[in-house]
């Protein structure tokens, strides 16, 4: 009998969601509503499993898990990557890790919805009607602004696409983006300090590395206008927090619309959360009903194939 664990299943929504009866009787499955952090208290409560279903990178799975989990055999993660997890470390204890495909455009939407929140304050007039308020803000409005992209990937070029829809002007840097690979996307490449001068607001569509880590920090910040917001749906350490708090704090920038942080789930005391200039949503990039149902349904097939010997998805060679 494979013992078959799900982590951080913030919603209580993942059994619901595949077709997880099917392994059974070969497997149990025990899902975990709860998300831990210290380290030893992940171990004891996955000891006992042969196999853990981990969303994204909710729980990282460093060397040492891997030491303190000596029945763990199979480890699927959403996604055909996750940067939190020691693949080598997992090779080495002989862990088969497999991933699963996610789907392509949810977290460009969610981008667009905080974008859409910052410019016509949503948030704050939701409040103030339930309040008894009624029209309290100035919004503002997008055509004629300047969308600057920073990365111009899959994600990055969906985000073109809907800015030039709004009659945005758009202008987009990464390391490795070339003119006529920006032109394609409908978009101009700038230099990285113009695109921050010039942009009403700024969008981040980079992959956490070495790289990227920090990328955004004080001098970036310091070049856009008071007018301007950040928006940050990649990954939360590619924008250095202490100086965004700072510029936020002193009103150097309009505000920021942030889904990822470090750390995740964000401390309930953090000044972030003080902010009335920033929207904040739980990491919600990639969930979706569609999209769950896309990765926990890889994640049942990529378990029967492990029961039946194979393997599916495969991220690492054991």
């Amino acid at each position: 009998m494979l013992r078959v664990a799900i982590l951080d299943d913030y919603q209580g929504a993942a059994l619901a969601l595949a077709d997880w009866r099917s392994l059974h009787p070969q497997a149990t499955i025990e899902a975990f509503a709860d998300h831990l952090d210290d380290l030893d208290a992940v171990a004891r409560r996955l000891h006992a499993f042969e196999c853990v279903v981990a969303m994204r990178e909710r729980t990282p799975f460093p060397r040492a898990l891997f030491a303190k989990l000596p029945n763990l055999r199979l480890l699927v993660t959403a996604g055909m990557r996750n940067a939190a997890i020691d693949l080598t470390a997992a090779t080495e204890r002989k862990v088969q890790v497999s991933g699963t495909d996610m789907l392509p455009y949810p977290t460009a939407e969610l981008t667009w919805g905080l974008i859409l929140a910052l410019f016509r304050h949503i948030p704050q007039e939701d409040r103030a009607t339930r309040a008894g308020h009624w029209q309290t803000t100035l919004g503002i409005g997008l055509k004629g602004k300047t969308l600057g992209l920073l990365g111009l990937g899959r994600l990055g070029s969906q985000v073109a696409r809907v800015g030039q829809a709004f009659g945005m002007e758009v202008i987009a840097w990464s390391q490795n983006l070339t003119a006529e690979r920006a032109a394609e996307a409908g978009a101009a490449l700038v230099a990285k300090e113009e695109l921050f001068a010039r942009a009403d607001v700024v969008s981040i569509h980079l992959v956490l590395s070495p790289r990227s880590r920090g990328l955004v920090g004080a001098a970036e910040l310091g070049r856009m206008k008071r007018t301007a917001f950040l928006v940050n749906t990649s990954r939360g350490p590619i924008v250095d927090e202490a100086a965004l708090l700072a510029s936020l704090e002193e009103r150097r920038i309009a505000g920021a619309g942030l889904d990822v942080f470090e750390p995740e789930p964000l401390p309930r005391e953090h000044p972030l959360l003080r902010l009335d200039n920033v929207v904040i949503t739980p990491h919600l990039g990639y969930v979706t009903e569609e999209g769950y149902r896309l990765a926990y349904g890889h994640a049942v097939e990529n378990i029967r194939a492990f029961l039946e010997g194979k393997v599916l998805r495969a991220l690492n060679q054991v």
